[in-house]
């Protein structure tokens, strides 16, 4: 259980956060005395700084050094300023650039790969965009294509722009028509459900169709059945921005060069980075993740902060990773920002 500071003393160590994430030096009690405008000498906030240390919110460095705050002295800022109203006009100017690079129609792939570039360059961070779970879109087109004789290719359009196609083995005899035909009862039958309702139903329905003499409908219902499958496939995610690392390397305050390298071969290994990330990421809104918090070690000195993003029926995810040592308040309201104008963006090119 977090320990309960006083009002002063919740007062004294944001302003200690704040002083040391724009430093990066460790903060004295008398330079403390003057930022945080309590109107009370350096000794009692001397005294106060101590308490918070032994409460394992601030650490000391060095015997004669100032103080730095600890994983649990950053997540206590962070929840304070979760409390706060945020300003989200960077999602403005994210927006606008987000319709330029993406072009219009906007389709999901196009509107992630630009939102990483977007992100990082406001944040000054690694920012990264996870794509919406598979499976769980609005079907609003289904299409079969003749190929060469004996294959067919279906052609799955689901909210969002998100396009996949599947070429399948069919037996002779299938005529262009036939294909039509079946394309037209599925649209008619199912576009605007979710994918995974469909499958469903498919299956039940092929279940009941084995007694009828309709070959039209049994074989539209399994072509559905093979275009809808869910498909082995490994994760996409978009990351831009690992570079960026390289310019806060330091022994006080930033991270070693050995750290970040570990979180590039992270970064690099995408299927691990997106296996975390589906843990942290169990519901709407903000995640923040700070030091010790992450579950691997590789990710101790650093802090995720990411958002979900929607089209209506289905969740992604934005977010950065950088040193604990960042901008809380602006990086919170940038990727808030961003993750709000993916939604309108998706949302409008429906």
């Amino acid at each position: 259980m977090t320990p309960t500071l006083s009002p002063r003393a919740a007062q004294i160590l944001a302003a200690l956060v704040g002083e040391y994430i724009d430093t990066a030096e460790p903060v004295g009690s008398a330079r403390l005395a003057r930022r945080a405008g309590l109107g009370v000498s350096s000794a009692t906030i001397r005294n106060t700084l101590a308490e918070m240390e032994d409460l394992g919110y601030l650490q000391q460095p060095h015997t004669s050094a100032g103080r730095i705050p600890t994983d649990r002295g950053y997540r206590f800022y962070v929840d304070q300023l979760l409390t706060a109203p945020r300003q989200l006009r960077s999602g403005v100017a994210a927006e606008a650039q987000l319709r330029r690079d993406a072009g219009s129609p906007a389709l999901a792939e196009d509107v992630l790969a630009a939102v990483s570039q977007v992100l990082s360059r406001a944040s000054r961070l690694v920012a990264f965009a996870l794509p919406m779970s598979d499976g769980t879109g609005i079907l609003k087109e289904i299409e079969f294509v003749p190929l060469a004789r004996g294959k067919v290719l279906i052609v799955v359009v689901t909210d969002g722009g998100q396009v996949s196609r599947k070429a399948i083995d069919v037996s002779d005899g299938i005529l262009p028509q036939d294909l039509r035909q079946a394309s037209n009862y599925l649209n008619t039958e199912f576009a605007g459900l979710p994918i995974r309702e469909i499958r469903v139903a498919v299956m039940e329905r092929l279940r009941q169709e084995r007694t009828l003499a309709d070959a039209l409908l049994s074989r539209a219902l399994t072509l559905a059945q093979s275009g809808l499958e869910e498909r082995p496939r490994k994760p996409s995610l978009f990351v831009d921005g690992a570079s960026a690392l390289l310019d806060d390397t330091s022994e006080d305050g930033g991270v070693s060069i050995a750290t970040v390298r570990a979180l590039w071969r992270m970064v690099e290994e995408k299927e691990r980075l997106v296996r975390l990330l589906n843990e942290y990421i169990d519901g709407p809104g903000l995640t923040i993740v700070i030091g010790q918090e992450h579950r691997t070690p590789d990710l101790h000195p650093f802090s995720l902060v990411a958002a979900t993003y929607a089209d209506g029926s289905r969740r992604g995810t934005v977010g950065v990773i950088g040193p604990m040592r960042m901008h809380y308040s602006r990086t919170i309201a940038v990727v808030d920002g961003v993750a709000q104008a993916v939604s309108r963006v998706l949302r409008d090119s429906m």
